[in-house]
């Protein structure tokens, strides 16, 4: 099974689908974009909240900012197979009310085994990412998928930049330690709107003829996973130490240029992944090889980068490699999932999502230990490289 058939698959997936309408998506968006913003926008003031708790120099941050990460990627899989059994609708609502609970649990808590705890849980139980793919992926096929799952990572992108903005302006108010009890209304708020929408059934349209297509072959998912996990490690590996790398080539450079420059890759995401999604939802090889090429490019860039233009240059190609590979993956996910039960699938490319953001972080602290800020770049730049040459081969790979 090639790339190439891979595109062929996108393409025969590219059907209308009719288990929710524009509003319906729009709305399921807005519900994983503010559930998300504890979940994204409190981990990066960890250093700030564990001395509160007995951990005075913060040594455990690096540590506890995985914990969540590992134990989604560790439920993810059960809890699909739960909502292919008992409703994708049902587990996407438990997944809301299970980051309520552990926000509630993390702000109360008083010391830093009852912290880990409440983070423990917040990535069992939560987990709404998979669950609401989940959700979209009974609902609809084909380009509708893509398109959804496309501004699902949207949502997430738009997270990741507005959430640690909030969570800082609020500081002087309030820790953002007793922050978690504060943004515990809004997953609950997502129940509450996620409770009116219905509960998806097969996607309308296609006819006998597209019924008789049957399940995507396994070849295909097996490279989907093969081509997210590299992705995702590609991309991550630079996250950890990239304010580290700022300070070290641009000295005296403001905490608000940092954090700029971190959030530029996803502003690009934000801004032209809708056209992105109209040029490659029909090519998506020829999108992921380019992603590929660009992440390598962009972070080499990051390596030679000793000026203010020139890390912005080299952040704003990351940006287009990681606007590719997010809506190219998109549309071989909607691809894969045809025929397969949702629930389950995206489940297990959760967990394989979350174990490259897990081997990219570990990779990362070790590389920049021993070769300092600069390294987890070309670390990534190394891993796109390969990923590249992986989908060339794939493309002339028998069927």
């Amino acid at each position: 099974m090639s790339t190439g058939a891979l595109e062929r698959g996108a393409r025969t997936a590219a059907r209308p689908g009719g288990g929710l309408d524009r509003r319906q998506v729009h709305g399921v968006a807005a519900c994983y974009f503010v559930a998300s913003f504890a979940a994204l926008g409190l981990p990066p003031y960890l250093t700030e909240i564990l001395p509160a708790l007995g951990d005075r120099e913060g040594h455990w941050a690096g540590l506890l900012y995985v914990v969540p990460t590992v134990f989604s990627a560790l439920g993810a899989p059960l809890w699909g197979r739960l909502a292919d059994r008992f409703g994708r609708k049902r587990l996407l609502l438990r997944a809301q009310l299970g980051l309520t609970v552990s926000f509630l649990l993390a702000g109360a808590a008083d010391s830093l085994p009852a912290f880990t705890a409440a983070l423990v849980l917040q990535g069992f139980l939560g987990g709404t990412f998979a669950a609401t793919n989940g959700y979209l992926g009974a609902a609809l096929r084909g380009a509708d998928l893509s398109r959804a799952l496309t501004l699902m990572q949207g949502s997430a992108r738009a997270s990741l930049v507005a959430a640690p903005v909030l969570v800082g302006a609020l500081s002087p108010w309030l820790p953002p330690h007793r922050q978690y009890l504060l943004m515990a209304v809004l997953p609950l708020a997502a129940a509450v709107l996620l409770a009116f929408l219905p509960e998806p059934g097969r996607p309308t349209g296609g006819g006998a003829a597209e019924q008789r297509t049957g399940p995507a072959p396994v070849r295909l998912l097996r490279l989907l996973y093969a081509f997210e996990f590299a992705f995702v490690f590609a991309t991550v590996v630079s996250f950890p130490y990239l304010v580290a790398l700022v300070e070290q080539r641009l000295p005296g450079v403001s905490g608000t240029v940092a954090g700029l420059l971190f959030a530029l890759p996803h502003l690009v995401y934000l801004l032209t992944a809708g056209r992105v999604h109209h040029l490659f939802h029909q090519r998506p090889r020829t999108g992921l090889l380019a992603s590929f090429a660009l992440v390598g490019l962009g972070l080499a860039g990051h390596g030679a980068a000793h000026s203010l233009p020139a890390l912005v240059l080299a952040r704003t190609v990351l940006g287009a490699g990681l606007t590719l590979g997010l809506v190219c993956l998109s549309v071989l996910a909607a691809a894969a999932a045809e025929g397969r039960a949702p629930g389950r699938m995206f489940g297990t490319l959760e967990l394989v999502s979350k174990g490259g953001a897990v081997a990219a972080g570990a990779v990362a602290a070790v590389v920049n230990g021993a070769f300092g800020p600069t390294a987890p770049v070309l670390a990534g730049t190394a891993a796109a490289a390969l990923a590249a040459v992986l989908v060339l081969l794939t493309r002339w790979s028998p069927r």
